[in-house]
This record gives structure tokens, sequence and C-alpha cells, in this order.
């Protein structure tokens, strides 16, 4: 039987939860609705905590559905992902012609990604930014390994389509 404590197993979570309800919400203020609810929700069910394989895919799972369910409210999947440019994504030392170029590619991609269908913008975000495993993935968003590689792949091949063309031709 483990003990699972709210503060060192599930607060730590919190920022993860976060960049998750994020990258679905795609709207800050929604994204720490959502992880608020998530942490009032694994808060509620403690009385099953001794029962869960894993809190981390628990919550995220929780986190998701919450997020989904806003985002279904909010009727609008197609909201731009943040364009601020952080100064540590351009390399020390470029010239500004070469930041500008950097920082127009940065902004594409992230439009390029918020664009994506729902699975595979969520599957993607959590392999690629998040580091989960395959296995994690398909745990958290209830779907198969295979999904989830099929999910990514697709996601990869349209954005790395979509940039060669904008790259070749403009948008």
């Amino acid at each position: 039987m483990k003990s699972i404590s709210f503060q060192t197993d599930i607060l730590p979570l919190k920022n993860e939860l976060y960049r998750l309800a994020l990258r679905i919400t795609m709207n800050t203020a929604e994204a720490e609705d959502v992880v608020q609810e998530t942490m009032m929700k694994v808060w509620s069910r403690r009385e099953q905590w001794d029962q869960i394989e894993s809190m981390e895919a628990f919550c995220l799972t929780i986190c998701r559905n919450l997020a989904l369910d806003k985002l279904r409210r909010m009727d609008n999947q197609t909201m731009p992902l943040d364009t601020s440019i952080d100064p540590k994504d351009q390399r020390a030392g470029a010239n500004p012609e070469e930041q500008a170029v950097q920082s127009d590619r940065i902004q594409l991609v992230r439009q390029l990604i918020s664009q994506l269908p729902e699975k595979q913008r969520s599957c993607m975000q959590l392999r690629d930014l998040e580091g989960k495993s395959y296995k994690d993935i398909a745990t958290i968003l209830s779907i198969t390994e295979e999904q989830v590689k099929i999910n990514i792949f697709r996601a990869r091949q349209t954005i790395k389509e979509r940039f060669q063309k904008a790259e070749k031709y403009g948008i």
C-alpha cells in the first residue's frame, strides 16, 4: 500500500497540468481554471488514491477531460497560441535580420500547431514538449499506444508539409 500526499505527490504536478490545459484551451485564464478544478476534483477523490496506479496519469486525465469540456463550452478550437517570443529562443549574437526570421518561423510553427486537430495537438504536446512515454500518453488520452504513435506521426507530417509550403511560397 502506497501513501500519497497532496503536497508532495500532487501539487508538484500543477505546472505540468497547466501546460496541458493551456495547449488544449489556448487561453491562460481558462487553463488556470482547469488546473484549479483538477486539483479540487483530485482532492475530492482522496479516498481512492491508494487504488490509483499512477497519480500523474490520473491527474493528467482529469485535467485533459476538464479542459476538453471547457473547450467545448467555449466552442472555439482554432484560437492561435500565444505569439510572444521568448528571448531564450533566439540565438545569442544573431543579427536583427536573423532574429526576425527566427521569430517569424517560431510564430509560424505555433500557428501550425494550433491548427492541428485536438487529439494530434495533445499527443504531440505530451510527447515532444512534456517528454511523456507512448504508454503514459495512451493512458492519459484513453487511446491505444498505436493511436498515439499515429497521431504524433500525422501531426509532425502535417506541420512539416505546411511549414515547407509556407517557407517556399509564403502563407
